[in-house]
């Protein structure tokens, strides 16, 4: 069941203490073992960090592909449909899936795929198609690479064997990456606060994939549900930074590494005075690739905590749920299995 929603907190800038997003400097500035140990810490703590100094210039792929998607996003909306409906790919409006969720945004849901992403350019950009697809292509190898440091740095925090298992799952050439431009529109309303009636822009969820990685522009709506200092659920605010990238862990690193990292549930409020632009990397691997805890996160003390199962079987499980279904529960084992659970590295032959 979804966690019950309790009142939005605004933080304190991200370099404060007392409960801030933690801010991880990329360029090691301490070292790479120090940083290391500081994305493993945030993401068995929070399952969430805001990453600088990262390496991707943000005059470069980043403001290229927001041009480009504003472009399309500023299109009529008969023009815009013919990238729709999605399936679940391509653009849609409001609806969000198949199950009856919905959001105040448009979108465009692209595979990473060169050659996906040429499929669907034909109906994005219909005056130059190729134009777009550089564009695409150009920003998931920067942002696939960042994701690919990042995963490398866990695995290295973790104590992995294989320091670099994590990202091998999404550099396969059949990965099942997925890139995500949400577009939030302004609309007369109350304020951002559910509470007081604002407007859900993507409502409570997680992602299912390993980890997402996001960029939007300086309009807030970013929120995250993190215990406070009482051990309480609350909703906090991300402040926004559109230099900066903000990474969340998801479902698959939870379950691989035996909930020792936490998949964060979080959500998007609309704003009635700018519109929003975000864009979020979905790094996955492929659809065979077959998920357990790895052996380095299974003690004694620690049993297996979720069912062996493949991507493709968790994605057909996603899909045949609400957005706030907390997914992995129906993995989880129970206390008169755990000690029947085989426990096995992902399957990639």
């Amino acid at each position: 069941p979804a966690r019950q929603e309790t009142a939005t907190m605004l933080l304190p800038p991200p370099s404060a203490g007392g409960g801030a997003i933690p801010t991880v400097d990329m360029s090691a500035p301490r070292g790479r073992g120090a940083l290391s140990r500081q994305v493993a810490r945030a993401c068995a703590e929070q399952g969430f960090f805001r990453a600088v100094n990262h390496g991707v210039p943000p005059a470069g792929p980043p403001a290229r592909l927001d041009a480009a998607t504003s472009a399309f996003f500023a299109l009529a909306a008969h023009d815009k449909q013919r990238a729709g409906p999605p399936n679940p790919l391509g653009y849609g409006c409001r609806s969000i899936g198949f199950n009856g969720d919905v959001g105040e945004l448009e979108y465009l849901l692209l595979h990473a795929n060169p050659a996906a992403v040429a499929h669907r350019a034909s109906s994005i950009d219909t005056n130059d198609p190729s134009r777009f697809s550089s564009v695409v292509n150009e920003y998931v190898e920067a942002v696939k690479q960042l994701a690919c440091d990042i995963l490398d740095l866990l695995g290295e925090g973790l104590g992995l064997e294989d320091p670099r298992l994590f990202s091998k799952l999404i550099t396969e050439t059949d990965s099942d990456s997925l890139l995500r431009i949400n577009h939030y529109p302004t609309k007369a309303g109350s304020g951002g606060n559910p509470a007081a009636g604002g407007r859900i822009g993507f409502g409570e969820h997680s992602d299912p994939q390993l980890l997402s990685l996001l960029r939007a522009n300086d309009v807030d709506g970013l929120q995250v549900l993190l215990p406070d200092i009482n051990g309480k659920d609350t909703w906090i605010q991300v402040p926004a930074d559109s230099s900066a990238y903000f990474i969340n862990v998801g479902d698959l690193l939870q379950a691989l590494t035996n909930g020792r990292l936490v998949s964060v549930r979080h959500r998007v409020i609309a704003s009635t005075c700018r519109p929003r632009l975000s864009t979020i990397y979905f790094a996955a691997p492929p659809l065979h690739a077959r998920i357990s805890a790895l052996p380095e996160m299974v003690t004694a003390g620690s049993p297996p905590r979720y069912r062996s199962f493949t991507w493709a079987e968790y994605k057909t499980a996603m899909y045949s749920l609400r957005l706030s279904h907390s997914r992995l529960d129906l993995f989880h084992v129970d206390d008169d299995e755990s000690g029947n659970v085989c426990v096995c590295v992902h399957d990639l032959a």
